[in-house]
Formats: structure tokens, sequence, C-alpha cells
């Protein structure tokens, strides 16, 4: 997201939590964002118990949903689908693969499996 559009979606949020807070101005956000430190937590270690596999489509190009159902399909729409490895206890994304949108999940568990480097 942009910095605009993140602004939006965070106000967006509070106010369907009913939370009377604002979102900092997009432009205060960009000048400070050069001295925030951002710690990432590192990954887990040992055996995954339970590896959830599932996909969701993501449009790359292509005209709007509400044109599309006004006038019909375009031909210049291109979807891609990303397929994600979860495990199921700590919600860590464990491998991720991006493929066609004609790809099924069984067909990319493979890939799926080979990117993993704990055992399940």
């Amino acid at each position: 997201l942009t910095l605009r559009a993140a602004q939006g979606f965070i106000d967006s949020i509070f106010t369907l939590m009913n939370v009377p807070l604002r979102c900092p101005d997009y432009t205060s956000v960009s000048k400070r964002a050069k001295s925030v430190n951002v710690s990432f937590k590192t990954p887990t270690r040992g055996e995954i118990a339970h590896l959830v596999i599932d996909s969701t489509g993501l449009k790359v190009f292509g005209e709007g949903e509400w044109k599309v159902k006004k006038h019909g399909q375009e031909r210049r729409r291109i979807w891609r689908k990303l397929h994600l490895a979860v495990d199921s206890n700590t919600h860590e994304i464990i491998c991720a693969d991006l493929s066609l949108n004609n790809v099924t999940d069984s067909e990319a568990f493979p890939g799926l499996i080979r990117q993993t480097h704990r055992k399940i």
C-alpha cells in the first residue's frame, strides 16, 4: 500500500472498531520512516506439527470489478496465484510460491515442500 492508502485503511479500521484514534498523517510517516528501526521475529526452529497449504488469487493487471460486471469481461485481466504453507501452531509462513492462475494447490505442493527446511 502507498502511505496515503495505508493511512486511510488504518483510519477506517479505527472507525469500524469505534476507537477514538487517528492514524498519523502520511507525510509525517514519510518524514520519520528513515529513523524507525523495526526488529522482526526470528524464524521459529524445530519440528512443524501441522503444515497448512492454501492459495489465493491476485489480480496483477486489469479493469475494475464494477466495469467487468457492467460491460463484460475484458481480455487484459491477468491473475496469479499465491500458494502459502503455514505452520498451524505459530501461524508463521514457512514458504510461498507464485504461479499462474491455473496451477492447483496439489500441483504446487511438491515445490512448497522442497522450500521447507524444517522437519514436518
